[in-house]
């Protein structure tokens, strides 16, 4: 979706789009990264809220109902204990919180020449790793930079996560660069489902998201992508495939977790002979 400089019309757009995804049968809808806000530190503060209590959220909550359908709510800026978070929520149908991802990384980096931004500035890391589930499918948490980190995804792996829900803002040097490549290997190394949703590409903002939603599967393969531009897409996940995948290709049961609990409790020189 297209976010721009309003709350309020951001929040109805999502609202419009939400009402236009279940119409083409979605069960499960998920908002992009900072959904209700510019992604941009100056801005942060500005439009925070309470998760409990907030006008994005609860705007939100009432789509779930109104329409019987489970909403990953993007990401907000979210305040609490005078601190700032990125925080995705997921709502159920009936206008409950399920649960509450706080970005467990915070992106900070500086590519010389094309982008520097630093999320702590202004933002707090969350100190959770996130699982929770629909229908009895158990679902993972993450927000954008979290997807950089293999061992956030693994852990969800052996903790029997099927499909993690995504929000995301890649911007235009990290996007091509390492967007499709990294939701490819993630959802292969961890034999799960990746949905991963950005905001829709603005030349005018000053933070420029790459757009490329995307949903990867456990074969490593793009089940669906959009483009640059606002749009809908919808897709059906048969995790029964995933079922088929971890049995002709077991990668989670040959895990030598004895080998790696050794090296990370006693450090690299183990790997000197």
């Amino acid at each position: 979706m297209a976010v721009g400089d309003n709350k309020i019309e951001n929040v109805r757009n999502a609202e419009e789009m939400i009402k236009n995804a279940k119409s083409e049968g979605a069960q499960l809808v998920v908002l992009p990264e900072m959904f209700c806000c510019p992604y941009d530190n100056s801005k942060f503060y500005e439009y925070s809220e309470s998760v409990d209590n907030g006008y994005a959220i609860n705007s939100i909550k009432e789509c779930a109902v109104k329409y019987s359908v489970y909403i990953s709510a993007g990401s907000i800026p979210e305040r609490a204990d005078n601190k700032l978070y990125n925080t995705q929520c997921l709502i159920a149908d009936d206008g409950t919180i399920k649960a509450a991802h706080r970005k467990t990384h915070l992106f900070d980096i500086d590519v010389k020449g094309k982008i520097t931004f630093k999320e702590s500035d202004v933002l707090s890391p969350g100190e959770q790793i996130t699982i929770t589930d629909i229908k009895g499918i158990k679902l993972g948490l993450a927000i954008c930079y979290d997807i950089r980190f293999p061992e956030y995804f693994r852990i969800l792996a052996i903790n029997g996560v099927k499909l993690v829900i995504l929000p995301a803002a890649f911007n235009m040097t990290t996007g091509p660069a390492h967007w499709e490549t990294v939701l490819r290997c993630r959802a292969l190394d961890n034999q799960l489902f990746i949905a991963a949703v950005s905001p829709a590409r603005n030349y005018n903002a000053s933070y420029v998201a790459y757009g490329h939603s995307m949903v990867t599967g456990p074969w490593g393969d793009i089940k669906i992508q959009a483009g640059e531009n606002q749009c809908i897409k919808t897709v059906e996940i048969d995790f029964s495939e995933r079922e088929v995948i971890t049995e002709q290709l077991p990668l989670l049961k040959h895990l030598r977790k004895d080998l790696y609990e050794t090296v990370y409790k006693k450090g690299v020189d183990l790997l000197i002979d």
